[in-house]
């Protein structure tokens, strides 16, 4: 299996360049979440002088410096956007220049690899750095449709369109579990998640073909834990990403699925014409697919809330629950436990 480990990057600055915004700097708002203690900075000359607080709602004090003379010591940096078309933007190469220049480990998650510039390359050789495109893999193995480790429970988060909050409900879930004395692994399948747990498979870069043998290989390296939360991705009813959604459920087959969405979301993103189904349908679809491999049901909602406020938030959330029957939160309103619970209640019922 071909899963992406990263250098330590214990001493990171993020690259936000010209885009610290919520929209474009998700990569680096999820690594101020869940790794902040590893980021000196952010690296944005045209928002020098603030916080990442300031401009992201989460870093606290964290600075934002010009240049790499600003920060102290750093090992790595790290490239912090995720912008439509992951395409790298051309005025980054001097930053990155130096960056290996100054001895600085690169760190990047786009679909522009950087480990094709030649110059970059040889500079990094020179300087005894590594270059890490955490989408670049070599998957090429189907699926051998194999048994996991009875004692393993596998949970999958899936949504009803891409960017709803998958990857913070999988780590949520499995940082909730963890604190409850169970042995849970967050397995991440996306270059965000891959940054934040160091480990894990890049699945939209798989080619097709092996994308159910990749999910099954990652749950596979990972089955020796009591729960495996496995990251989410796309979703099966977007008319661009349901493959990799497809292949993501018959690889991993989970036997607990968590159902991700957006509030007041009503049509696929990137395809404003394609309405979004409703929740109960997207139920019924997620729980017949994904039992072709494997007998799976939903445990649970994970709804994000961001653009309502609290009073909104807990109406929204008491009426999925009355209509689906289970429970539902904003992990960052409301914290993780009840999908906690679920995960364990459905683990106790399977006598695991």
């Amino acid at each position: 299996m071909s899963e992406s480990t990263l250098p330590p990057c214990r001493r990171m600055v993020v690259l936000t360049e010209g885009k610290t915004t919520p929209f474009y700097a998700k990569t680096a708002m999820s690594l101020l979440r869940y790794r902040g203690e590893n980021v000196l900075a952010l690296l944005d000359s045209s928002e020098a002088g603030k916080t990442a607080g300031e401009l992201l709602g989460m870093g606290g004090d964290i600075p934002v410096a010009a240049t790499l003379d600003d920060v102290e010591s750093p090992d790595s940096l790290v490239l912090g956007i995720a912008p439509p078309g992951g395409q790298i933007p051309p005025e980054w190469k001097s930053v990155i220049v130096e960056a290996i220049e100054r001895g600085l480990d690169v760190v990047s998650g786009l679909h522009e690899f950087l480990t094709d510039d030649a110059q970059l390359t040889s500079l990094s050789e020179k300087h005894d750095v590594r270059i890490v495109d955490v989408r670049r893999n070599d998957e090429n193995t189907p699926s051998d449709c194999v048994d996991f480790r009875p004692g393993c429970l596998r949970i999958h988060t899936v949504g009803h369109d891409c960017t709803v909050g998958k990857m913070v409900a999988s780590l949520e879930i499995q940082r909730g579990l963890a604190a409850r004395g169970i042995d849970a692994h967050f397995a991440a399948t996306g270059q965000t998640g891959i940054m934040v747990s160091g480990e894990g498979i890049p699945i939209d870069c798989v080619v097709s073909d092996f994308v159910n043998g990749a999910a099954e290989r990652l749950v596979l390296a990972n089955q020796h834990h009591d729960v495996v939360v496995v990251e989410g991705q796309g979703s099966i009813v977007h008319p661009r990403f349901s493959g990799v959604t497809l292949g993501l459920l018959h690889g991993c087959a989970p036997q607990g699925l968590v159902l991700c969405y957006e509030v007041g979301r009503k049509t696929i993103k990137g395809l404003d014409h394609v309405p979004i189904e409703p929740l109960a349908k997207l139920r019924n679809i997620y729980e017949k697919i994904a039992g072709v491999r494997h007998p799976c049901r939903v445990i649970g909602v994970a709804m994000n809330s961001r653009h309502v406020d609290q009073d909104e938030a807990e109406r929204e959330r008491s009426r999925v629950e009355a209509e689906l029957g289970l429970p539902t939160c904003d992990v960052y309103r409301h914290g993780a436990d009840v999908l906690v619970d679920a995960v364990i209640a459905l683990r106790e019922e399977l006598a695991l």
